[in-house]
Parts: structure tokens; sequence; C-alpha cells
């Protein structure tokens, strides 16, 4: 018998899930702030969700990240859904409470506003209309976060129409629909502009819009940090525009979690960013 206490364990999970810099971002918050808890990362097949779900909590796991494939089928497993994680139709972050009860958030369109406000200080939301490139569910969390900091207009375009016209229904009328083909005029006048597709990752193709309506002064910004500069970004500083990579992203959507977890909100500054990114 022992009268130690148990020690916290959260992680992520995902299929795959090696790839993933989240371990590298939490042990580093660990480390930092001298907290005895361990970030594991897990590659749960779709089919053992609703074991791994029932059994972590056993395991001593206080919570977990959920990447792909697993974010919108938490949903039906968690006991209590926030709700931006209902409205977005996904949740990255769960909490597994003391009573037993799964508690499913969304964290990544804070990240993306935190984000924003810290690399782009200058940055006023209710300035003009956004122009969303994607139309996802990192596009779902995204339109959801602008609209709620005031952006009074959100342009977006997707290559299959009707997901984007999904969002109308689903964020109303600041929701205007483009084709992809018109995507670059799209962007004419808009002072944010958002790529949430997966176009320029690393391994993936470059974007292929033209970004010569990008006004000077505009804000640009990818949810891609593989590379960190994608070469959307590349051409919309080229245009003027304010650029912010999506590192930030990932590093401030994790926050939330970590403090519900391990009791401390964490910092998010350059020493995080390095060890993220193995410096």
């Amino acid at each position: 018998m022992t009268d130690h206490p148990r020690i916290p364990l959260a992680g992520v999970i995902g299929h795959p899930v090696a790839h993933s810099r989240s371990p590298a971002l939490h042990g580093f918050w660990l480390k930092r702030y001298g907290i005895k808890g361990h970030y594991i990362p897990m590659d749960i097949s779709q089919g053992d969700l609703p074991d791994a779900l029932k059994m972590l909590p056993k395991l001593g796991f206080v919570g977990i990240n959920v990447t792909i494939p697993h974010k919108e089928a938490v949903l039906a497993l968690a006991d209590i859904v926030t709700d931006r994680a209902a409205l977005i139709g996904a949740a990255n972050t769960l909490i597994f409470r003391k009573d037993g009860k799964i508690h499913a958030d969304n964290t990544d369109g804070a990240g993306f506003i935190a984000n924003l406000r810290q690399n782009a200080p200058h940055w006023v939301p209710s300035v003009g209309s956004a122009a969303v490139l994607g139309a996802g569910g990192a596009a779902r969390a995204v339109v959801a976060a602008l609209i709620e900091v005031g952006v009074p207009e959100i342009r977006i375009a997707n290559r299959t129409r009707a997901r984007a016209e999904a969002f109308r229904a689903d964020f109303g009328a600041k929701v205007t629909v483009w084709d992809w083909t018109q995507a670059g005029r799209m962007l004419d006048g808009a002072a944010t502009v958002v790529n949430t597709t997966a176009l320029g990752m690393t391994g993936k193709p470059d974007l292929g819009i033209s970004l010569e309506a990008v006004e000077r002064g505009t804000l640009a910004t990818d949810i891609v940090y593989t590379p960190l500069k994608t070469q959307f970004l590349i051409e919309a500083e080229e245009a003027g525009a304010t650029i912010v990579d999506g590192l930030g992203m990932l590093l401030h959507q994790a926050a939330p979690g970590f403090e519900r977890w391990f009791g401390q909100r964490p910092e998010v500054d350059e020493a995080t960013r390095k060890a993220v990114l193995g410096l």
C-alpha cells in the first residue's frame, strides 16, 4: 500500500499521431513549471475509440487532446459538450472529470485569435471582411472565432461549394459563399485573409490562388506550420500584407487544456516556440 497521489497523465489521440508536436509542447511546459505529470502520444484506431475513452481515466489520465480523425466522433462519446464545440461540430480537448464524466471542448478558435493578437497586435477584427479559404473542421473553428470577435463579414471559398454553403446555414447572414474559381477575387478588399486548407503544407501542392487582390496592410495567416512560412505567406508578404504563421495557433490552443489538466496556465513565448521547433 502507498499513500502517494497518482501522477496526472494527459496525451493526444489520433490515427496516425506520430507527427504531432503536442508531446514536445506539453513536455516543455511540464518541465518548465516543475510539474510531476506526463503527456503521451497514443495512436488509437476509430474502432477502438469508445473503449479507449472508457479506459484512459482508469489509467490515471486527466484529459487528452484529440486530432484527426477523432475530433467529430468524440462529441457523441462525451457527457458534456461546450456550446462552441457543438457549433463547430468537433472537439480537440477532453477533460476527464472526477465525477466520471467526459467534458468536450474546442479551443482551436481561441488559439487562432490568441495567435493573431500576440503576433499582430494592431489587428482590429471589426475593420473589415475576412476571406477564409477552405471549409473543413479547422475553418469552422476559425469562422466561429472571427464572428465572436466582431468581424462583420466572412467570405468563404472551398473546392466543394456545398461544404461552404453549409457554413451559411450554420453561422448565418454574415457568411457569403464564393466559388473556388473566384477565390482570388474574393480577397479584394478583405482586411483579414486566412488559409485553413492543407494546401501549402510540406508534401502537399501549393494553394495555387492569385494573391494580386491582397491589399497592403491586410492581415494574412495560414494555419499550416510545416513549413512555418508557406508559399501563401511569402506571396502575401510580397503584396504588403502583415503575415502570421500557424505555429502560434497550435501553441495557444493547447494552453487551456494544460491548465485544466495540470493546474498551471502556461506562457506562450519564444522559448515555447523554439522547444516545439526543436531549436
